[in-house]
């Protein structure tokens, strides 16, 4: 009866055979749809940690890569002879929206979501402390960074020329201000108190370590842009005043927040990632866990220099000084320029003692891109800790010059390369994928090449008094454009141009790698990169509530203990 029912013409007229894949489409069609709003509400107010540190991560590379193309702009700009690519009037504006992007939009928000995403899992919480204040404070930040570019792009921000722009351009500052406060105290809250049984302050992973440094350091600094940022809302709604002169003076109050030292301070857990990646490439135990603890803090203190809204602690090598005056500037110089710098080098010497020891006992490294990525960043960053400690000094005469800048890229860009190197390491346990080496190492060499062609042009445009810092008006932007070294200074603006625009490229062919490498399939390796810490011990992808049951700990390097590596 079926088969004369199927073959039967006239019954197939009389009931047409696309009927039923058409309500199967329908129903696939409906299905479909009901799955992405499921999918988009669980990503919008999930208390997964994970989950909130990539959508910090992948918000904060999209601005990165948006600040790295307008600064790309501006090099036009610089290196074309006369003629405008820009509106004048928006220059001033167009200038802020690449600060402000660079650091509040991109550093800060990698920088913590990559914290936020892995410290928990390394410290063997099931979940990190106050899971929704972090999401609230991606929210408020991530709204906050909007009111700010929508106030820049209606002439508001520093010296902007409308009275509503202004105020909104504060307000959304502010407002980001208070979201990253938030899920900073998330992160160092977790590391404090939610440590699994046995893992005690010294057995803490130093990547967890660098972001309780990190945290810490943000609750330093942000409470201070806030606290600054009502003053100045207050004095622009209420009139002008001698102290803070209205829109113009918001530079002079709020400038630091977009320069070394606080890109420093913002830029520790890179530092982290590096120090975390030198005992695994080199297949040994950490040496000296304490002093490279010591040494992750010390680069955090240059939260204190921003804290106290400094740009540039000077100090004068001059002959002609007493010596008291020489200590009263030596030592705040030493303090808040000095320390930064020792600290980094401190995990600089001790990643090279672990690989002497790595080599001498485990033979051949087991060099990854993700290393790759780290280590050159964190050099960059040294660049950026050196030059910082230069331009304090007055003898050079660099303050006030494009070398603030170029310290500053350094710094910024070369925590940017590092942060991906975290990212590489740790995307089996956030996305339960290996990124293929061959994709990931032509991408570090071009982030290192853009990174040192833009600071690096930047410095030597200091070196050459081109002027810099962040205009305030409308003639410090025609300062900052002016090239009256002619031919050198359009030779440095056409290779910062190509370095800002080597960093775009960077940061947008690594998410597109992400996006690819995520459809291609998903590991079930628990630790495929050979990682010495708790969080290799559970799944890959790493669950909701990240393990099974809590983990009792028993070493610093647990995964490390238990693999082939760490038999003597």
């Amino acid at each position: 009866m079926t088969t004369e029912t199927v073959l039967d013409p006239s019954h197939a007229a009389a009931e047409p055979t696309h009927d039923a894949p058409s309500a199967s489409a329908d129903g696939a069609a409906s299905g479909s749809i009901s799955a992405f709003f499921i999918g988009a509400a669980d990503w919008v107010t999930s208390p997964d940690h994970k989950k909130i540190g990539r959508l910090y991560a992948g918000f904060g590379l999209l601005v990165l890569a948006a600040a790295a193309v307008v600064a790309t702009l501006l090099g036009l700009e610089r290196a074309d002879d006369g003629t405008a690519l820009l509106e004048a009037g928006a220059l001033l504006q167009v200038f802020q929206v690449y600060r402000v992007g660079l650091i509040v939009g991109g550093l800060v928000p990698l920088a913590l979501g990559l914290a936020l995403a892995v410290a928990p899992l390394q410290v063997g919480a099931r979940q990190a402390a106050f899971p929704r204040v972090a999401l609230v404070g991606f929210y408020f930040w991530l709204a906050g960074l909007t009111f700010t570019i929508v106030a820049l792009g209606r002439n508001g921000g520093i010296g902007g020329g409308d009275a509503t722009g202004v105020d909104l351009f504060l307000a959304g500052l502010g407002l980001a201000a208070l979201g990253l406060a938030a899920t900073a105290t998330s992160v160092a809250t977790t590391v404090l108190t939610a440590r699994a049984p046995g893992m005690t302050m010294r057995r803490v992973p130093l990547f967890a370590w660098s972001a309780l440094i990190g945290s810490l350091g943000l609750l330093l600094v942000l409470p201070v842009v806030f606290g600054t940022v009502i003053y100045l809302f207050v004095d622009h709604r209420l009139g002008a005043s001698q102290n803070f002169r209205g829109a113009p003076g918001i530079g002079a109050w709020l400038g630091w927040l977009l320069t070394v030292p606080a890109a420093i301070a913002f830029a520790v857990p890179a530092v982290g990632v590096a120090a975390e990646l030198f005992p695994v490439t080199f297949r040994a135990r950490q040496q000296l866990r304490g002093v490279a603890f010591a040494g992750i803090s010390l680069v955090g203190v240059a939260a204190l220099a921003a804290m106290t809204q400094q740009t540039a602690i000077e100090v004068s090598l001059s002959t002609d000084q007493t010596f008291g005056e020489f200590v009263d500037g030596a030592v705040p110089f030493l303090l808040f320029a000095g320390l930064p710098l020792l600290g980094l080098l401190i995990v600089f010497a001790l990643g090279g003692l672990t690989a002497q020891t790595g080599i001498g006992t485990a033979g051949k490294p087991n060099l990854s891109p993700a290393f790759l990525f780290a280590f050159i960043g964190a050099g960059l960053v040294m660049l950026g800790l050196v030059a910082n400690f230069l331009q304090g000094i007055t003898n050079l005469e660099l303050l006030g010059t494009a070398f603030e800048e170029g310290a500053t890229l350094l710094v910024a860009y070369g925590a940017l390369l590092a942060l991906l190197g975290g990212l590489v390491f740790w995307a089996p346990k956030l996305w339960g994928v290996v990124v293929p080496p061959l994709h990931v190492v032509p991408l570090a060499l071009l982030g290192a090449a853009g990174a040192a062609l833009a600071g690096g042009s930047a410095i030597v445009g200091g070196v050459l008094d081109q002027p810099g810092g962040v205009p305030t008006d409308d003639a410090a932007v025609a300062r900052l454009l002016s090239l009256d070294f002619s031919d050198a200074g359009s030779l440095l603006a056409v290779l910062g141009l190509i370095g800002h625009a080597a960093i775009a490229l960077t940061v947008v062919a690594f998410a597109a790698l992400l996006l690819k490498v995520r459809t291609s399939g998903v590991t079930d390796e628990p630790n495929p990169g050979k990682g010495h810490t708790i969080e290799w011990g559970t799944a890959s992808p790493a669950p909701a509530d990240n393990y099974p049951h809590v983990p009792t700990v028993a070493s610093a390097e647990p995964a490390f203990d238990l693999s082939y590596e760490g038999t003597l």
